[in-house]
């Protein structure tokens, strides 16, 4: 009986043993399948990128058979690097009547014309050997001339005079009058305003660097390098763009709703000790339409840190409409309104069935918001509230009561919509917020274009005179405001107004003023 007792009692702890190794093994495969399912999702969405359609534009249509609204960001990853920016695509069919286009239909009103005229080089009839007389003329065709610049130096001469009366007078002092030469933008340079507006417009509206301008101004005739014009834009900047700069901050920081973005870019020379190579960054701040003049300022700066966005918004309250990231969060006085395109986006990467349904969702609000464009602030609260927030609300709950759960794209989906929730209903109380961040994301592509171009900047001067000018182009650009004009006009009147004693000049000379859109408009 002893050993029979035993021997049950060491084939239970066997049979436990096996149990448990079972238990162990099964746990292993679940896990594995999760590995293999999230390597799966991987390897599909790799593959898609490589070979699929580069668009967001959906393939699973709507009832009405809309479409879908984006471009595609196939770079866009956690964490979220502005690259390749989404933006809103509406197709539309219109009928046109045909309409002859006639070839001087390209040429602007009001360009000067010449006109050649031809005769025949006899006027004698061959016949009678009488003279001709004219009976008609034809434009046999028109032609675009192009008449290169030139170059000009210009030599500011001052003159004196003086008195001959009172020079004979001892008993008078002598008088002497001298012409004033107006003061140049940098003193003791031989660039002149416009030809510091042509570097700048040339880098920062056609994205043409520095070292590949120094050919072109060797052909006008003017002799420089890549160094020299370097130095013009740091000092320019620094000297007249900034001031204009600080001018549109202050005014953008008393607003209420501000859409704000990062995207890196490179720095050779950093005071943090860090390498060249360590990606610095450029921000982007926007304002909106329904609260004036719309400003679009860029910030150089060394990382994403919070701190970043903290210095520059000091003092702002209110709503920023951003994407994801971290430091967008936990400001006083701040609330951060989130991007319905990045949640798009995600649920798009989860090519299945699940991820076209929260594709459809965001397809619907999108729809609505295309209705509601042109409403007031106030009555596209209203719609919203109506229309848009039974949506929202039926979403959230959706993807809250599913059972998404692991790595896979979407269980991510999943996880990044509800953990932004709050941030995403913020748009149905306020007619001023954008349900995405695509403006700001818009404002940045010319960032990520002149990076392409011109790769990096030697020092932070020269990247903060880059976030200068690039501030002053799109905001002159959102302005209708010709910007080679507008900081020609700048560099040929600031230095001569005092502006440091008298800074309320500067706001006769925002992009929006009376009277730079009466002296450089696009129009």
């Amino acid at each position: 009986m002893g050993n029979a007792s035993k021997d049950e009692s060491q084939n239970e702890k066997l049979i436990r043993l096996l149990e448990d190794q079972l238990a162990h093994s099964n746990q292993q495969n679940k896990d594995l399948s999760k590995q293999i399912e999230a390597l799966t999702d991987q390897v599909r969405h790799l593959t898609k990128l490589l070979y699929g359609s580069k668009t967001e534009k959906s393939k699973y249509n709507a009832p009405d058979g809309q479409g879908s609204l984006f471009d595609d960001d196939p770079a866009f990853r956690e964490p979220e690097h502005t690259e390749e920016q989404s933006q809103q695509t509406i197709s539309y069919t219109v009928v046109r009547k045909v309409k002859s286009k006639k070839r001087n239909d390209s040429l602007h009103d009001g360009i000067e014309v010449e006109a050649i005229h031809y005769h025949p080089e006899n006027t004698i009839c061959d016949c009678c050997q009488g003279r001709m007389i004219e009976i008609g003329s034809k434009i046999v065709r028109e032609e675009a001339e192009f008449i290169p610049a030139k170059m000009m130096k210009v030599q500011h001469i001052e003159h004196a005079y003086e008195c001959k009366g009172c020079k004979v007078d001892s008993s008078q002092p002598a008088q002497i009058k001298r012409g004033k030469a107006p003061q140049p933008a940098i003193q003791r340079s031989i660039a002149s305003p416009s030809v510091l507006a042509k570097v700048i417009y040339d880098k920062f509206a056609q994205y043409l660097p520095l070292y590949r301008q120094v050919k072109e101004w060797d052909r006008y005739g003017l002799n420089t390098n890549d160094k020299n014009l370097s130095n013009w834009v740091i000092r320019a900047a620094h000297d007249w763009l900034l001031p204009v700069y600080e001018r549109m901050k202050e005014l953008m920081m008393a607003k209420s709703v501000l859409h704000i973005d990062e995207t890196y870019g490179q720095i050779i020379n950093r005071s943090d000790g860090k390498s060249g190579q360590a990606n610095a960054y450029n921000w982007v701040f926007r304002s909106v339409p329904s609260q004036g003049p719309i400003m679009t300022l860029f910030q150089s700066a060394l990382s994403r840190a919070r701190s970043v966005l903290e210095s520059f918004i000091k003092g702002f309250s209110g709503t920023i409409v951003c994407d994801g990231y971290s430091a967008y969060d936990k400001l006083e006085g701040v609330n951060f309104a989130n991007c319905w395109a990045h949640v798009r986006r995600y649920w798009l990467k989860a090519d299945s069935k699940n991820g076209r349904i929260g594709v459809k969702y965001c397809d619907d609000l999108y729809r609505l918001e295309r209705q509601f464009k042109r409403l007031s602030p106030s009555k596209r609260r209203k719609k919203r509230q109506k229309y848009s927030k039974p949506i929202v609300e039926e979403f959230l709950h959706w993807v809250e009561t599913s059972p998404f759960y692991g790595k896979n794209a979407l269980a991510k989906a999943a996880e990044y919509t509800l953990n932004r929730a709050n941030g995403l209903k913020l748009f149905l109380n306020d007619g001023r917020i954008e349900m995405d961040n695509n403006p700001a994301e818009n404002a940045i592509r010319p960032n990520v274009i002149g990076r392409k171009n011109w790769l990096f900047s030697v020092s932070e001067a020269g990247a903060k005179a880059n976030a200068i000018c690039l501030s002053i182009a799109e905001t002159t650009k959102s302005n209708g405001v010709d910007f080679y004009e507008y900081i020609k006009k700048l560099f040929r009147d600031l230095p001569n107004l005092g502006i440091q004693q008298n800074p309320e000049i500067l706001d006769q000379y925002m992009p929006w003023s009376k009277t730079i859109k009466e002296k450089c408009s696009n129009n």
